[in-house]
Parts: C-alpha cells; structure tokens; sequence
C-alpha cells in the first residue's frame, strides 16, 4: 500500500482516543472558532455564508458527523423525535411511520422508532430507554398504557402527541379518529343492505379493537337487535389465515349469521379466500366486512368493503403538531378527529 501523504490524512487531525471526529477538529481545519463551527452548521444566519462554506467543506472533507447525543447535554435539546408503535409488521402503522419521518426530516429531526408488541411492560422500557436520551419530542399510540407508562410521559416535561384515537383530556394532544363511530358506521352499513345477523370477529384486542366491537353493539341495539349480538375474539395476532378460520368457526357455530364484520382486513382478506374454497357465496349467503382498508383489500374476489382510515393524514398532522409544541408555539387545536370512510364493495 502506497505511504499516506501527510497533509491528506484526515484521520491524523483527530485528538479523541476513539477516532472520531469532533467538532474542534473542523475548527481548526476551517480555521474557524469551535463556536463558529456549531452556528454555521446549524445554519445560523448571523454567520457570514463564505465562513458557513468554508466550515461546510472542512467538516465534509473530515467526514465530521455531529454528534446528537452531546449537542442534547449542551442544550437540553435534540432532534431526535420517539415514535413508539404496536408493531411493524403491520401496514397501517408503516404507512404512518412513513407519513412523520416525511414531515419531520425535512425540519431537521430524526425519529427513533420503539416498537411496543402491544405489551405493557415493552412500553415501559421503550419509554424509560428513549426518555433517557432526552427526545426533542414524543409520538404514541392510543391512550391506554400503563399507570408507570403515563406517569413517565407526563414527569419527562417532553411534548407528546398521541395517534390513532382521539382525546378528551385536557391538556391532551392527539390526531385520529373515533373506533368506536367507526364500528358503528359500518355495521350500520351491513344493518341498511337487510343483514340481521351479524357477527363481529377480532383478533389481537388491542383498545381500539375492542372500541370498534362497542360500536358494532351499539348499532345492533339502535337496531333493537341487541340481543344479537355476537363476538368471536382471538387473542392471537391478526393475519389472513386466522380470518379463515375464524369464517369457519363463526359459521359452524351459528349458521344463521348473514354477514361478519372484521375488526382488520387481513381478517377479511383471509376469510375471503376461505370462502372461495369453501364454497361459501359472498355476499348472498354471509357479506363480509373488514376495517383499515388495506393494499390488495380492493383487489380480493369479491372487493372487500371496510373502513378506509387516514393514517398518512393521521402521521403528517401529529409530525406538524409536535413540531409546534418543541417550538413552544400554540396549537389552536390540540385534538384533531380526521374521520374515517365507509367504502363500500361488492363484499357487503
């Protein structure tokens, strides 16, 4: 290997036992204060632009990354944003993800992403790992967590805005929807086409699925079929082959039943499938229903009907709301309900 040239060596201007690049180290080599170096890269206007240009080329040429960790000790601040979420293998939660890191790049923060598993005790040491790091802000799902859970958020004096349900609280800020209206309109939906025996199916039983089955029962008893009503609930993760299943069952258990509405649509989509191999008519013998709208929904024989939900809108309004609670800015309205969308298909 040919010998380095030594005025080409960037690592050999670097003081720190670890190698890393520090911030002293693009001082010198812009020839600039260290204070210098942090304004111009924050990209403070008081800085004169040839200086910002001259610091800006120092710190690419010594590969200088900064350090977000010491930045939150000197300030108190971050620009790191938590996201904590159920799960990952879910599309709905993907796309809301995708819908905050979107609005909040572009500002200058970057999310961690905790993932919950729908268990107390994760949450507990997701928060207490990302509180300790000092978050510049905070994003959760739903409202219910457990009493250590909410006595973290509210102790760490970090803004929070909770997704997916809307809240009531004051003090509260949140974006989402009501499950439970949610529930209600489309098992009304079933109610208007002449089904009077209708079942609701769920898997996993997360809160917002057991407010989508109160909203089902409220329908039937507006109905004055409350005594019809019927729930199949699986604590087993949701999927397309325990929507199959689950089909069979409620239709072995209770033949009379005229049409299923299904907490999520890879319920749905599963049972779909099963009716096609079962020789079960949708909908002439049972209308099938599903919630979340999910990619391929429309695409299934026949296409589902369910509820389309706005998580994009849901991640982008929570992403531009916390920004204005770090800012320390007024939100004129701390819960917003997006609504939701009965989309009706040949299904039901």
């Amino acid at each position: 290997m040919p010998p380095r040239h030594p005025d080409s060596a960037a690592p050999a201007r670097r003081t720190r036992a670890t190698g890393r690049v520090t911030l002293a180290d693009v001082a010198r080599e812009a020839g600039v204060s260290p204070i210098t170096v942090s304004r111009a890269l924050r990209g403070e206007r008081a800085v004169a632009k040839e200086l910002c240009e001259r610091v800006q080329a120092a710190a690419t040429a010594l590969g200088y990354v900064p350090d977000p960790a010491a930045r939150a000790l000197a300030s108190a601040r971050s620009s790191h944003v938590a996201v904590l979420i159920p799960k990952l293998s879910n599309t709905l939660f993907v796309e809301l993800l995708d819908a905050v890191q979107t609005s909040l790049v572009p500002a200058g923060y970057q999310t961690l992403i905790g993932v919950t598993h729908y268990d107390a005790g994760e949450e507990e040491a997701v928060l207490r790992s990302f509180l300790a790091h000092r978050p510049a802000g905070l994003i959760v799902t739903g409202r219910d967590r457990s009493p250590a859970a909410t006595a973290m958020i509210e102790g760490s004096g970090v803004p929070c805005v909770h997704v997916m349900e809307v809240l009531a609280e004051p003090g509260s800020h949140s974006v989402g929807f009501s499950q439970r209206d949610a529930g209600r309109a489309i098992t009304q939906h079933l109610l208007d086409g002449g089904r009077r025996h209708i079942a609701y199916v769920a898997a996993q039983l997360d809160p917002r699925t057991l407010e989508r089955g109160e909203g089902y029962a409220d329908a039937l008893a507006q109905a004055g079929l409350g005594e019809r009503v019927h729930k199949l609930l699986s604590p087993e993760p949701s999927s397309m082959a325990l929507g199959g299943e689950m089909l069979a069952r409620v239709l072995r258990e209770a033949p009379d039943t005229d049409a299923i509405f299904f907490c999520n649509d890879d319920l749905a989509q599963g049972a779909l499938l099963a009716a096609l191999r079962l020789g079960v008519d949708v909908p002439r013998r049972v209308a099938i229903a599903g919630f979340n709208d999910l990619p391929g929904s429309d695409q299934m024989l026949p296409p589902l009907t369910t509820v389309a939900t706005p998580r994009r809108e849901i991640g982008e309004q929570a992403a531009q709301m916390l920004m204005k609670l770090m800012r320390g800015e007024a939100v004129e309205q701390p819960n917003v309900d997006l609504g939701f969308q009965v989309v009706k298909r040949a299904s039901a």
